[in-house]
Formats: structure tokens, sequence, C-alpha cells
């Protein structure tokens, strides 16, 4: 039997999931959770064999926990189910060593036998979301830019930013800056739209 945890704050879907996966001989959901947060407690308690993890949740994303669960779990296979498959995101999943990344538009059958793919120790990328990443290249923003940036998303004043970010106000001009003019955007919100469109913030 391989052991899942499935984790997904939408709980129509993650019982749906269950359900379904429950009909397969050789699959048992051990545990559930609704945050990344919940999901880490239930693969210390449960150590399931593979985690099916969805990329955005409460208290942790699918790709921290993975990469927590890296650490804590080195037996337990990851993978990542979303609904919002952006470049950035598959590349950010792929070097915390996810073996999985598939849209949430998948059947129940179809994740089931890549779970048994994952567990015997493939990778699986779904081909349209790969495609989009290569064709999208890597982020020009530098570590510092894209957490500047992401600070500025919600229309957070300079002072706001450099506070949280424990930078000085002109460091944090200097890095918006450089990320509007590497994205080619005409200000800071733009900069924001263009990156999180790509998964890069």
């Amino acid at each position: 039997m391989v052991r899942v945890l499935l984790a997904d704050d939408e709980h129509l879907i993650r019982g749906a999931l269950a359900a379904l996966l429950s009909l397969e001989d050789d699959l048992d959901v051990v545990a559930e959770a609704a945050s990344g947060t919940e999901a880490l407690a239930m693969a210390r308690a449960h150590r399931p064999d593979v985690a099916v993890l969805d990329l955005q949740m409460p208290g942790a994303d699918g790709v921290s926990v993975a990469t927590s669960l890296r650490g804590e779990l080195p037996h337990c296979r990851t993978m990542i189910v979303t609904s919002h498959g952006l470049p950035g995101h598959l590349k950010r999943a792929l070097e915390a060593g996810v073996r999985g990344f598939v849209p949430k538009t998948l059947s129940a059958q179809r994740l089931a036998e890549i779970i048994r793919a994952v567990h015997a120790g493939s990778r699986y990328v779904d081909p349209e979301l790969a495609a989009d990443a290569i064709s999208a290249g890597d982020s020009p923003l530098t570590a510092r830019e894209a957490e500047v940036l992401a600070l500025a998303a919600d229309g957070a004043p300079i002072a706001e930013i450099a506070e949280r970010a424990s930078l000085s106000q002109g460091t944090v001009r200097n890095y918006l800056s450089s990320a509007v003019s590497k994205l080619g955007a005409e200000n800071r919100h733009t900069a924001v739209r263009l990156a999180r469109h790509r998964g890069w913030v």
C-alpha cells in the first residue's frame, strides 16, 4: 500500500480526492490537512510515502512544506497540485525536490497513476506547465529584489517596506527601481503584477 497525505485548504476538493483515491486498491489516504502547518504536523505523525500538496495554502505553501519534508522525512516523496501553475512556482518546486507538479484539472484516475509513479521514484511534470515555464525563462530579479517587490504588493509605503525588510528607505527605493527596470514596467505596481503573473514573487 502507498500511504498518502492530502493537503488542500479547499475542503470539498480535498474530500472528493480522498474519496476517489480510497477506491484504488493500493492507495491509502492516511491523513488530510487544510493548511501547510497542519500538513507538516500530519506528515510527522503519519509518515506518508507520498504527500500531495496544494500549492497555495494558509500557514505555509506547498513548496515550503515540501522543503521541510525533504529535510525531516526524506523517504516521503512530494507532489504539488495547483490551479495556478506559474513558471516561477514550478522552478521553486523542482528546487525543493518535488517529484510531481500537476494541475487540478487532472482526473482522479490520472492522479492515482502519477502518485504510483512518484512513489516508485519517477518524476512527473505536466507538459503544458513545463512548456510555459521554459518559454517564460528564469526570473531576472535577485532574491532581495523579489522580496522587496513582494512586500510592495499590497501597496505598503516605502517606510513600512524598509522596516519589514530591515533595510534603509533608500535601499528599498533602489531595489524597487531595479526591479521595475528589469521587468520593463512603468511603475512598481505594474512590476508586481508582471512578477506575480510569472510566479516570480
